[in-house]
């Protein structure tokens, strides 16, 4: 197959499943031309626990997505998550030496802000600025070519697990190939869902995936808060396996095919087909209990993110609303619940911004591997931006050989 060098590919290794997206950058914007997707049975909430396994479902996904586009995949662009994640909001200053401030200045303020104590353990994954400020004047978003005496920025920094995110890329090396950069998922699938509008007013993300609840919150067009919890739609599907007594895939299968997150919406009266554990006959029951056993699951996990946004002082600020995405967004009721959780407006949040096979990721399972392609895509051209996976590997083996030493 032959190589494009105007291709990007978004990894997006899920508790569930792994998903690869390939997209091409056109003069008309960013054109999906493949995707592959393979069950994941390597990961436990976000986290990789099986080395083979995921290396497996990786080379699958790969080989799909490759035959749909045609091309060669050697380069991706990587997503992380897992309750290992750690956020917090940090603050810079500097003196800038010649008034007229330059990309130096910029350089120099996000490393004073990156000043801060970080255990060796971990490793940082991003630092996003949320706003400038020159000489006391707030709300700046690019300060190249202003003219000032101090300058200030306010960031995000997102640190991750050394081990958690060497696994990842080991993964993707034993499959084959180079790791670009390392994404956050919920700051991943927001480059696919949410709009500028609801970035400036103020949204909140939420992605519900297999092991776990990505959460990212927007204000005045930059990121304030992430988190993850470490619950998602397997534990509705152990819910129900346990409930209905049924085998997991049949558990799973019944979750996507008739599953509704309020009864309310549900007639007593339908009835649905459950396979027995232990190879018994199937038996008939009421669709009205398998929605009595999802909505108090979901709605525990629309709690818990409702708690978090309170911990994190935004939550007065989020005017437009709660976005859904994530494979268990999909679900029949799933965004009428959350409104009632949270007294707000919710939508689901689903790819957009893109050409080509639209329809075919047109899902929000799909939200955080075609905001992987976007966020790659971005950074193509930059000759300051990672060229393999040596450069993310090198960075996290020398603080795990930094963590080693410290202990023994």
């Amino acid at each position: 197959m032959a190589k494009k060098d105007n291709i990007v590919v978004g990894l997006d290794i899920g508790t569930t499943k792994i998903c690869a997206i390939v997209g091409e950058k056109t003069k008309d914007g960013l054109e999906i031309i493949g995707i592959g997707s393979h069950p994941s049975k390597g990961l436990r909430k976000g986290v990789v626990v099986n080395i083979e396994s995921t290396v497996e479902s990786i080379k699958q996904a790969v080989s799909e997505a490759e035959l749909m586009a045609g091309c060669e995949i050697n380069r991706v662009y990587c997503g992380i998550a897992g309750g290992h994640i750690r956020a917090f909001n940090s603050h810079g200053v500097i003196a800038i030496k010649s008034r007229e401030i330059t990309q130096a200045d910029i350089d120099r303020v996000i490393e004073a802000a990156q000043a801060v104590v970080i255990p060796p353990d971990r490793e940082v994954i991003h630092v996003i600025p949320q706003e400038y400020i020159v000489d006391d004047q707030e709300g700046i978003l690019d300060p190249m070519g202003m003219i000032g005496i101090r300058l200030e920025v306010k960031v995000h920094i997102v640190t991750a697990a050394v081990t958690s995110a060497q696994n990842i890329v080991k993964c993707a090396n034993k499959a084959g190939l180079d790791v670009a950069d390392i994404a956050l998922q919920q700051i991943a699938s927001s480059e696919a869902v949410l709009n500028a509008d609801e970035r400036e007013i103020g949204v909140v993300l939420v992605d519900i995936g297999g092991g776990t609840t990505d959460i990212a919150l927007y204000h005045n067009g930059s990121i304030k808060f992430t988190t993850v919890i470490s619950l998602g739609g397997n534990q509705v599907t152990g819910d129900i396996a346990v409930g209905l007594r049924t085998p997991t895939v049949e558990a799973e299968r019944l979750k996507k095919q008739y599953g509704c997150a309020m009864t309310s919406m549900v007639s007593r009266d339908d009835t649905i087909d459950v396979t027995s554990v232990g190879g018994e006959k199937s038996r008939t029951v009421s669709r009205y209990l398998l929605c009595e056993i999802i909505e108090p699951r979901l709605e525990e996990i629309f709690e818990l993110v409702k708690r978090e946004i309170i911990k994190s002082g935004y939550d007065s600020l989020i005017s437009s609303g709660v976005v859904l995405t994530g494979g268990s967004a999909a679900m029949e009721g799933a965004t009428d619940l959350a409104e009632q959780v949270f007294g707000l407006p919710v939508r689901r949040g689903l790819p957009a911004g893109i050409t080509g096979l639209v329809d075919v990721v047109k899902s929000p399972m799909y939200a955080t591997g075609v905001g992987l392609v976007r966020y790659g895509s971005r950074n193509l051209a930059d000759p300051r931006f990672p060229t393999g996976s040596e450069n993310i590997f090198g960075k996290l083996t020398s603080r795990m050989k930094g963590w080693v030493k410290e202990f023994f």
